[in-house]
């Protein structure tokens, strides 16, 4: 009759003999000293639980840094927004008898530009959030290893920051893809 409690007459609760032994024996086993083992187990688990976080944060603004990088060479819904509004302003501006060239520049050439400059900082800010994520390692704490495949997405996001960052600066320029001439 292993762990049974009985009541007495006056309410009061009575374990059983076996019941008090385990108790003591748990009791025993929780006083007792750890072994180095499991001190050294114990110390693994935590220092484990100290690397997650720091790797899931630089994995995950890899990967913000790869998206941002991808965004500026395709073009966002900010960018598109502002370039309309440009367009907008430049209609508004330009008078009904002004000439082609300057209706172009006002209407199409300063919402390109506005497209860029936009495309130039997603591209920028892909860049620094990659270099940042590798160069983590070297402030932290020592013996801190990055995983690889988080070096490989700062990586991919330095490398698209980049190449968005040169389009940016060339569509920008009207070296790449300027605006036609009105004469």
């Amino acid at each position: 009759m292993r762990g049974m409690v009985t009541k007495t007459a006056d309410g009061t609760a009575n374990e059983t003999a076996e019941d008090r032994q385990d108790e003591e024996a748990v009791d025993a086993r929780e006083s007792a000293p750890e072994t180095e083992t499991e001190t050294a187990e114990a110390g693994a688990r935590a220092q484990e639980g100290e690397e997650k976080p720091a790797g899931v944060g630089q994995g995950a603004a890899a990967v913000v840094s790869a998206a941002l990088g991808l965004v500026s060479l395709t073009g966002s819904w900010l960018g598109t927004v502002a370039a309309a509004r440009e367009t907008l302003v430049g209609q508004l501006r330009t008078s009904t008898d002004a000439g082609v060239a300057t209706q172009i520049k006002e209407m199409y050439g300063d919402a390109w530009q506005t497209s860029a400059l936009w495309g130039g900082l997603f591209a920028l800010t892909a860049l620094i959030v990659g270099v940042v994520v590798l160069l983590r390692p070297a402030f932290g704490t020592p013996g801190g290893l990055q995983a690889p495949w988080i070096k490989s997405v700062a990586w991919a996001g330095v490398s698209l920051g980049v190449i968005g960052l040169l389009l940016a600066v060339l569509k920008y320029t009207d070296v790449l893809l300027g605006l036609p001439s009105a004469g």
